[in-house]
């Protein structure tokens, strides 16, 4: 049975969560005659976590034979779009999301909030850690 375009929004939302993604939003468009009913719109506190985060939402998606259809953007990148063409999905940078601010655009929409905090904490225990090797002296040198 193949599954509706809010289904697969839902599924994403949850892959998205499932490798802590935060601010993940649902946007329902359907009501607009756009080029896709829904956007599901999430941040990450790092490339890697933005990698982690896509790699995710793809292989769920496939294990309900649902295929991408076009990726835009590397794990090196700020923005990742995932196009399943019924369903986008967008993961931002924090700093990007802000920037582009997509949840504006589509304000008079109904969006449907998720959340997902931020790992704060993490981002203390990276600093502390680049502080730390900051302070080492680089390998194979001697005084």
């Amino acid at each position: 049975m193949r599954m509706d375009s809010y289904e697969i929004a839902q599924l994403a939302a949850k892959a998205a969560l499932d490798k802590q993604a935060y601010d993940v939003v649902i946007i329902d468009l359907r009501e607009k005659e756009t080029f896709t009913d829904f956007f599901v719109i999430c941040s990450a506190n790092s490339n890697i976590h933005l990698e982690a985060i896509c790699e995710n939402v793809v292989d769920e998606l496939e294990k309900h034979n649902i295929d991408l259809h076009h990726r835009e953007g590397e794990s090196d990148s700020s923005w990742v779009v995932l196009d399943y063409i019924d369903v986008i999905v967008h993961v931002f940078l924090e700093k990007a999301r802000e920037f582009y601010q997509l949840e504006r655009l589509w304000i008079d929409m109904p969006m449907i909030e998720l959340g997902g905090e931020p790992p704060e904490e993490e981002e203390e225990e990276l600093e502390e850690l680049e502080e730390l090797l900051e302070e080492l002296e680089p390998f194979g040198e001697e005084e």
